[in-house]
């Protein structure tokens, strides 16, 4: 890598930290959910054996995932309990934002487009379009198993956090219906890490 490529490198990365930063302040109840989700989506994506702008392209989409959130007020993200349908209305609107906020960026990947279809589901019963199938991106099919999994595995302020078991049901029970099925496999294969998955995920050796 050249000095010119390095510095860019250097700055992307930093720029990246950045938006981890202004999200985690704005939602502390989900600090650190970004960083896992890219890990988790990048040992996910190298599992499937995907080509290197896809592993590149979900690591850093997972990083910067929820920036949209940031449009979201903090007492709506912090709420406990269950939203009423015009603050769920109000979440579902992040995915937009989020790629609102990045497609001016000139990415050398499709990251605003994995930001915005991360909630879409395979039936059409996610959001912000409601796609289906192959509308969906494998970027963002890869960000979405990974989001739901990390939100799992986590306490949050709706839920306390579920061991593997319980989240590999999850994925079983909707595999090839909101997700696909080829992701949740090889998650699957990656748990045999059981409840150590996020840090097998983050030591291990990537491309």
């Amino acid at each position: 890598m050249s000095a010119k490529s390095n510095a860019a490198q250097k700055m992307l990365d930093s720029l990246v930290q950045v938006v981890n930063n202004m999200v985690n302040l704005h939602d502390p109840t989900a600090a650190g959910h970004q960083t896992d989700v890219a890990f988790l989506a990048r040992a996910i994506a190298e599992e499937m054996r995907n080509e290197q702008d896809v592993v590149d392209c979900v690591f850093l989409a997972g990083q910067i995932h929820d920036i949209g959130k940031i449009a979201i007020p903090s007492e709506i993200l912090s709420r406990p309990g269950k939203l009423d349908d015009v603050q769920q209305m109000v979440v579902m609107c992040h995915p937009e934002v989020g790629y609102d906020i990045l497609k001016p960026i000139d990415f050398p990947w499709p990251v605003a487009n994995a930001v915005l279809q991360h909630h879409e589901r395979l039936d059409g019963s996610g959001y912000p379009h409601g796609l289906t199938g192959d509308e969906i991106s494998l970027e963002s099919k890869i960000l979405a198993v990974a989001d739901v999994v990390q939100a799992m595995l986590t306490s949050r302020s709706y839920h306390p956090p579920l061991g593997i078991d319980d989240v590999v049901h999850e994925l079983e029970e909707h595999k090839g219906i909101l997700y696909d099925a080829a992701v949740v496999d090889c998650y699957k294969r990656i748990t045999s890490q059981g409840d150590g998955v996020m840090q097998y995920v983050k030591s291990r050796p990537h491309s």
